[in-house]
């Protein structure tokens, strides 16, 4: 060390004292707003959490008014008691009152759910329909309540989406503010619904978010903590699933048998998926030929799952009395694999009858039937090596949700936290992986991003796409009065050879035009329609388009890195 030169102990308190001041000023000017959100996200997730609470408590009651079952957890078995007739009634009269609430308060006569929260995130501003959600969590409550097979996981994000947008809307947050918010509130709403703080956390970040971004991590957090409280205020800190002993993974020689079981059950996903789709579908393309009213397509799909529960009430509902029944290995090899046959076709006439609800729970009940049936295979044929089949049932039963909802994380912590059993986390995680892999390359990622992508919606492809879609072309290009307008004879000469887009449009339609042609602008028109010349309103320049697009992916990858 020279004469003069700082030692290194009064180096590092010099740098220490920097810190200390540059973080209190960070303090002093940031602290209070800071506060301000965290405690707006506390509120908020207070909220969701007693949204959720209420519409769990509201199914209850209602299947308690119809079927008599106090006890969710053995609806089915009541059920079995009644009169044929009246299992066929009940899902017919819930799907007639199902029609009439989304006829008249939404335009499109559709439940809206998780995929519509996960557009309000990326699109929106963090913001969902206010009508249409409250119409869609009365339609499902109803549904869930009167016999509907479905889960009540898709209507409670929604809702919770409403209220956040409504704080949003009030405090005129921005982009990044109003998606933290929607973030916290679904947060709250998933923790509260399944007794599961950390899995609502990282869900609300890994499906609707779409990012882990850590400014976004401490409110929701703490949003989830609140809901969270409000379940266990209610019904105390008991999981959702009571498992037998503890199962113990036989070594590393079984490690084979989830890896084939996940495989499995990215399929059996897959399959699921397509049967909601293909009957989504086909209850349109019979919709439209019968000239059927569609505030009766409900009622429809509900004769036909009364006439299935008739025979087969395992269907009704979320499906906890079934799914534990997996999950403690009560059923047979053949019952296994029937309940899990009919679930999915129960789940498909549900959705493609637009009756409301969720797929998460739905997808539990699948994947532990998955999974106890191939465990009780595995397990037969190689009994030396072979632990419990129970232990198959919970990986699948992880395997298959998180290949629906594309969501590997959270759906594995969820499974941890609605049956309390994290001795036997590498079994799920190896299965949970493998089904997730197979099931993204079969649909667009996930159920919900093959969703939106059916609507029209490419979120599945990432901003670099779906961000073309948020900007209109009459927005961005320069009017014939601009000081730097693109020639009108020029632009009348190019509409005349089919080169233009309606005013409407977006850059997703504009920018195939610019690289196909190599022109330097494209002339924006009204269409007024057939017969109708266009009218000229300007011209969207390749630059200006440039632009806006990149500042808006700068946005995004400034806010996921924050």
């Amino acid at each position: 060390m020279t004469d003069g030169e700082p030692s290194i102990l009064r180096q590092k308190a010099t740098a220490a004292q920097e810190a200390i001041r540059k973080g209190w000023a960070v303090l002093r000017t940031r602290g209070p707003s800071q506060f301000q959100f965290w405690l707006i996200a506390l509120l908020i997730g207070i909220a969701a959490g007693f949204a959720a609470l209420f519409f769990r408590k509201g199914i209850t009651a209602l299947q308690a008014l119809v079927y008599g079952a106090d006890d969710p957890g053995r609806l089915h078995s009541l059920a079995e008691t009644l009169p044929w007739y009246w299992l066929l009634i009940v899902p017919i009269c819930g799907g007639l009152v199902v029609g009439l609430i989304l006829h008249h308060f939404t335009d499109d006569a559709r439940v809206r759910s998780v995929s519509d929260v996960i557009e309000g995130a990326a699109l929106k501003d963090g913001r969902v329909e206010t009508r249409e959600g409250i119409a869609s969590a009365l339609a499902s409550l109803i549904t869930l309540g009167t016999g509907g097979s479905s889960g009540r996981e898709g209507p409670v994000v929604h809702m919770a989406g409403v209220i956040s947008s409504w704080v949003s809307d009030r405090i005129h947050a921005n982009g990044i503010t109003g998606r933290d918010l929607l973030g916290c509130a679904v947060a709250a709403a998933v923790s509260a619904s399944f007794n599961a703080p950390i899995a609502g956390a990282l869900f609300a970040l890994e499906v609707v978010l779409r990012h882990f971004a850590v400014h976004a991590f401490a409110p929701i957090v703490i949003a989830s903590v609140a809901g969270t409280i409000i379940n266990r205020l209610e019904f105390g800190d008991i999981t959702e699933f009571t498992l037998p002993v503890t199962s113990v993974l036989e070594f590393y020689v079984e490690l084979p048998a989830f890896l084939l079981l996940g495989l499995v059950c990215g399929v059996v996903a897959t399959a699921l998926m397509h049967a909601i789709f293909f009957a989504e579908d086909m209850a349109g393309y019979v919709q439209v030929r019968t000239r059927l009213p569609r505030w009766l397509r409900p009622a429809v799909s509900g004769a036909m799952l009364g006439a299935l529960a008739i025979w087969f009430p395992h269907i009704i509902g979320v499906g906890y009395e079934t799914t534990s029944a997996a999950l403690t290995g009560q059923l047979l090899l053949h019952e296994a694999v029937v309940f899990a046959v009919l679930k999915v076709v129960a789940v498909a006439i549900t959705f493609g009858g637009r009756m409301g609800g969720g797929v998460f729970s739905p997808s539990l009940m699948v994947g532990a039937l998955t999974g106890l049936a191939f465990g009780l295979i595995a397990t037969g044929l190689l009994p030396e090596v072979s632990g419990s089949a129970t232990l198959y049932a919970l990986a699948g039963m992880g395997a298959v949700a998180a290949a629906v909802l594309g969501a590997p994380i959270s759906t594995t912590l969820i499974v941890f936290e609605l049956t309390g059993d994290w001795q036997t986390g590498l079994a799920v995680m190896v299965a949970v992986s493998m089904s997730t892999a197979l099931g993204a390359k079969l649909v667009r990622r996930s159920f919900f991003l093959t969703q939106l992508e059916r609507r029209g919606r490419r979120l599945a492809a990432g901003p670099q796409t779906y961000l073309l879609a948020m900007f209109r072309a009459d927005r961005l290009m320069r009017g014939t009065d601009h000081e730097r307008a693109a020639s009108a004879d020029r632009c009348w000469t190019m509409i005349e050879e089919g080169t233009y887009i309606d005013g409407t449009a977006t850059l997703e339609a504009a920018m195939p035009v610019f690289e196909r042609t190599g022109v330097p602008f494209i002339p924006v028109v009204t269409l007024k329609g057939a017969g109708s010349p266009p009218e000229l309103m300007g011209a969207l320049f390749h630059v200006d388009a440039l632009k806006a697009y990149n500042r808006a992916l700068a946005a995004v990858s400034e806010e996921e890195h924050s």
